[in-house]
């Protein structure tokens, strides 16, 4: 259940702890635990909060998943400390929770902690993209990801391509070892975060868009194709024990939109069948209209269907080439796109992708450079220019002018801008957000999803 405030209903003659419980899908003694009640006896008018989401935090080095209430059920799962799993039950001293394959489970009470939310804070998922190293500039996500575990719901490992030479296949997108891969996907599960592997069309070495584009086209083109490919994608899942897919397909011919539309529902029926979730990372668009070459193929209301995830790439609403200077996401770009997509699909569905980086304009030779948070910062010391926060687009900006005297803009993101769009997404009864990407983000992030922010696990 998603709400975008607390809640607090009023009794009715008749009504029950119980009734109430189950109209608003919790528990009596949650009810009961977060109102500070001593009996289950109600009074008509009586005014009672409503648990929205409640989770129990793992406070032991390890905990042991059970497949039911008591030490001789067997073991499903093992949970490291401060592993976050949501309630969904009890029985005794046991909680029933959900695990991050959506299985459910039982563990001790006594080894964690109970949280009961109910709405004071916005309460969203937040998928964590996870990139390998592109430079100095631009560190790997490895450190971001595992100190930040408590703060992340999912994570998408952008590490593997469709390849170019036959596009049924899919190939590493970098340079790591299976072992590398295990050993995140490990580290996420036993912190109850979902994983999957992000497979794209992106970034080919040679020819650019038209080979992306050519590359999808070949693999759309007939359900032959389409069937190689989704067995090739469960393959991959299966190798790395991953909890699905995540499919980031950008750059399409118009003409190839209802074949890729096929791709998705195709692929959903078949991951479902095996109890796997498929996510899609789809460009923004506000219309049914066509919007721009690049949306235009993606048809929000098909794929939307076929996904348990729509992840609503919501940049770059400036930052393409040739773009005047603004923020890669303001909060206004956010509510247009994500009411839009709303008319599509369930919002439950809906993920808002935004960046945690930015771009510095040269608004002399109309060339962007891409920052990082940390660049950022570092632009500002040294041309000592204060960081204004823009109330309008929910964004911190800043200018100067270079050595050779070019006008410079830098929009970017930090923790307030982050914050912005995490209450927008909460406030829009959507899933929650994406990030692209760990490693490039204000440090201070973390500690607001921590204390301002309530990250829900599915």
């Amino acid at each position: 259940m998603w709400r975008s405030s607390s809640v607090v209903y009023a009794v009715q003659p008749g009504d029950t702890l119980y009734s109430i419980a189950r109209r608003f899908d919790t528990t009596i003694e949650n009810l009961m635990k977060l109102n500070g009640l001593t009996s289950t006896e109600l009074t008509p008018g009586q005014r009672l909060k409503i648990p929205l989401y409640t989770e129990v935090v793992v406070n032991v080095d390890a905990a042991n998943i059970r497949k039911g209430p008591g030490t001789y059920y067997p073991v499903i799962a093992q949970m490291s400390k401060n592993a976050r799993l949501p309630e969904i039950g009890a029985w005794k001293e046991w909680k029933k929770v959900k695990l991050f394959d959506n299985s459910k489970g039982w563990i001790r009470g006594d080894l964690v902690k109970e949280y009961i939310h109910d709405g004071e804070r916005p309460i969203i998922g937040n998928l964590g993209f996870y990139t390998l190293e592109e430079g100095p500039a631009l560190p790997s996500s490895y450190d971001s990801f595992v100190n930040n575990t408590p703060a992340l719901s999912e994570t998408g490992m952008f590490l593997f391509q469709i390849n170019k030479d036959n596009p049924t296949e899919i190939v590493k997108f970098g340079d790591f070892t299976d072992e590398y891969v295990k050993d995140i996907v490990s580290i996420a599960h036993r912190q109850n975060i979902k994983i999957l592997p992000v497979v794209h069309n992106l970034l080919y070495k040679d020819g650019g868009t038209k080979t992306s584009k050519d590359v999808v086209k070949t693999l759309v083109s007939s359900e032959q194709n389409r069937q190689a490919f989704i067995q090739n994608v469960i393959n991959l899942i299966e190798k790395y024990d991953f909890d699905g897919v995540n499919i980031d397909i950008e750059d399409v011919y118009l003409e190839d939109s209802e074949n890729l539309s096929a791709l998705y529902t195709e692929l959903g029926e078949a991951l479902r069948k095996k109890g796997y979730y498929l996510s899609g990372s789809i460009p923004a668009r506000v219309s049914d209209k066509p919007f721009n070459p690049f949306s235009d193929p993606f048809d929000y209301e098909a794929i939307g269907k076929a996904v348990d995830e729509f992840v609503v790439m919501l940049y770059n609403e400036h930052g393409w080439p040739g773009s005047g200077p603004g923020p890669v996401v303001s909060i206004g770009w956010m509510d247009r796109v994500l009411n839009y997509t709303k008319t599509k699909m369930p919002p439950e569905k809906i993920t808002g992708a935004v960046s945690v980086f930015g771009f510095d304009f040269n608004l002399t030779t109309g060339k962007n450079t891409y920052v990082t948070y940390d660049m950022a910062m570092k632009l500002a010391e040294k041309y000592n220019k204060e960081i204004i926060f823009d109330e309008k687009t929910q964004t911190p900006t800043f200018a100067y002018v270079d050595e050779e005297g070019n006008q410079h803009e830098v929009w970017f993101e930090n923790r307030d801008s982050i914050y912005a769009k995490a209450q927008k997404a909460w406030d829009l009864d959507t899933k929650g957000l994406a990030l692209w990407r760990l490693g490039m983000e204000d440090p201070n992030i973390w500690r607001m999803l921590r204390e301002d922010v309530v990250v829900k696990r599915e």
